[in-house]
């Protein structure tokens, strides 16, 4: 199969993507792969918002681009976020455009939420489904476009790059290059290649590495494990957001319900076991802290009390306008038999977003040619140590913008090349066919199974919320001994999409474990008891 532009995920960054390359390039093929239904993305779960300076009179880009500096502690890409912040207004506008619907008030403007970190209102919503309702227009202006074509439950295995035309490709390889990418096709089971002049990795997190997280069962951080396979750069992945109000369910393992940061931003007080507001001990901000300070403040809370939850309080909010703002909260809640006007909802932190990701420059281009990443699997600057709540969905429709842009230079007179110089036709056998020689079908799943919870287990207990150095030597021997296993079992056995994703969160969750190890301070998301102080002299750190 060979494609003009491929694009490899279908939540906004994605289709974003997708749909101006669509529109800039009638002629020319613009291929969406998605391992699961088109709809299942990360995209879908946001609840919260999108964050954006709309109101001039009481908010600014410097109040926003300041808010987002303070969040990321000392880490973000100044001019990145002066990127993202002045040319997100221009974004909202093109997927208002393309028919997303934000809550607006009776005059007609839109009702702009609070979230931890921001010193104004200024978060679109729609009620607490925002990213369904942005991935519905998406989805819904996609229709309209008879050269983009979109193939579901299609799993993507590995790039494409000089390595399989025999080349020897090492991290200090100059110019590596991306031909496209090889697929499991879940329909036939076999391996097939996919030719690409432009690639957009647009896979998502990685939360699923963790036993108790925000992100649907297809966040097992893909994008990222391919990229380092492929000897790209990988920076910053130590920084792991833990929302801190996920809601709590004993015995719910995988994904939790989020309670989004913007009922806090509505009123609502966290609560220990005691009825205690506890956050006011913590930061002087109160329950609007960011995200980092939050989540640790409750993570304290629980070990003071022994509990596994704390208590989100928003009894003192009326009804009618907890049911306008966040209905599908307040039926959730009800489903499980708290009555939100009576009862404090129980909640715990859960492994949220990525920080950190594939490296990008400021035009969404990584380390490999003709390779582009956007949305939580890319790192481009913005975030830095900790991500102001609502700016995701923002970086995500800059990003996948700017690396349109860029390709559309690109696209105009670009052939493949190999690293000789020679054309490659796109379809011909220079590029080899999947080598699945002397495999066999699996024996006994438990072995992949059992591996997964093994993972998330060490994941959870040893780089969490708090680490040390002890917690983190031993997740790297722990993870060295599955990926030992897991190897022997890819190289011996067919492929499956389980294997595949074990394989891809072994590797994501070394890259968390070996980046905390480098990181020798305490900074935004990674708080290490062994180096409690930050050090400024400690920046990024590239794998």
């Amino acid at each position: 199969m060979q494609t003009d532009f491929l694009v490899i995920g279908s939540g906004i960054a994605g289709l974003t993507f997708a749909l101006k390359a669509a529109q800039q390039f009638p002629n020319k093929k613009v291929l969406v792969i998605t391992k699961a239904q088109t709809d299942e993305t990360n995209t879908k779960y946001a609840q919260g918002g999108i964050a954006g300076v709309t109101d001039f009179e009481k908010d600014s880009f410097d109040k926003h681009i300041e808010d987002t500096l303070i969040a990321g502690d000392g880490l973000c890409n100044k001019a990145v976020v002066e990127i993202v912040v002045k040319e997100g207004v221009d974004r909202i506008r093109d997927i208002i455009d393309w028919g997303a619907r934000f809550d607006k008030e009776a005059d007609g403007d839109f009702k702009l939420g609070k979230e931890g970190g921001h010193s104004e209102f200024r978060i679109l919503h729609h009620k607490d489904v925002t990213g369904r309702e942005m991935e519905r227009a998406l989805l819904d202006a996609l229709a309209a476009y008879k050269n983009i074509e979109v193939i579901k439950h299609c799993f993507v295995v590995d790039l494409i790059t000089q390595h399989h035309l025999g080349y020897l490709v090492t991290k200090a390889t100059p110019d590596i290059e991306c031909y496209g990418v090889y697929v499991l096709n879940r329909e036939t089971n076999q391996i097939e290649k996919v030719l690409a002049n432009i690639t957009l990795l647009a896979t998502g997190g990685n939360g699923q590495v963790y036993r108790s997280t925000t992100n649907p069962y297809i966040a097992t951080g893909d994008g990222v494990a391919m990229v380092y396979r492929a000897k790209g750069r990988i920076e910053n992945m130590e920084f792991i957001q833990f929302h801190p109000t996920a809601l709590y369910e004993p015995g719910v393992r995988g994904q939790s319900f989020l309670i989004t940061e913007a009922v806090r931003g509505d009123g609502g007080i966290l609560r220990n076991k005691n009825g205690e507001a506890f956050m006011e001990r913590y930061d002087e901000r109160k329950d609007l802290a960011p995200r980092d300070i939050v989540a640790r403040a409750i993570d304290s809370e629980m070990k003071i009390t022994g509990t596994e939850h704390v208590f989100l309080d928003v009894r003192h909010i009326s009804l009618e306008k907890f049911t306008e703002h966040f209905p599908n909260i307040y039926e959730k809640c009800k489903s499980l038999g708290i009555d939100v006007t009576r009862d404090l909802i129980p909640v715990a932190p859960a492994a949220h977003y990525s920080c950190g990701g594939i490296k990008t420059d400021e035009w969404g281009r990584t380390s490999i040619k003709n390779l582009y990443a956007a949305g939580e699997c890319a790192s481009t600057g913005l975030h830095g140590a900790n991500r102001l709540a609502s700016n995701s969905l923002l970086e995500a429709m800059v990003f996948s913008h700017r690396s349109f842009m860029d390709a559309t230079q690109k696209i105009q007179t670009q052939t493949l090349t190999s690293t000789n110089g020679v054309p490659i036709p796109i379809g011909k056998a220079l590029i080899p066919d999947w080598n699945a020689t002397g495999t066999t079908q699996p024996k006994e799943m438990i072995l992949i199974t059992q591996s997964l919870k093994e993972v998330q287990q060490v994941m959870s207990d040893y780089v969490g919320i708090v680490r040390t150095n002890t917690r983190l030597e031993r997740a790297m021997k722990r993870l060295d001994l599955l990926w030992a296993e897991t190897e022997s079992l890819y190289q011996t056995t067919t492929l499956s999409p389980q294997l595949c994703e074990l394989r891809n969160m072994i590797t994501v969750s070394y890259l968390i474990v070996k980046g905390a190890n480098f990181r020798k301070e305490s900074r935004g998301l990674h708080f290490n008891t062994d180096y409690p102080s930050k050090n400024p002299l400690v920046q990024n750190i590239v794998l």
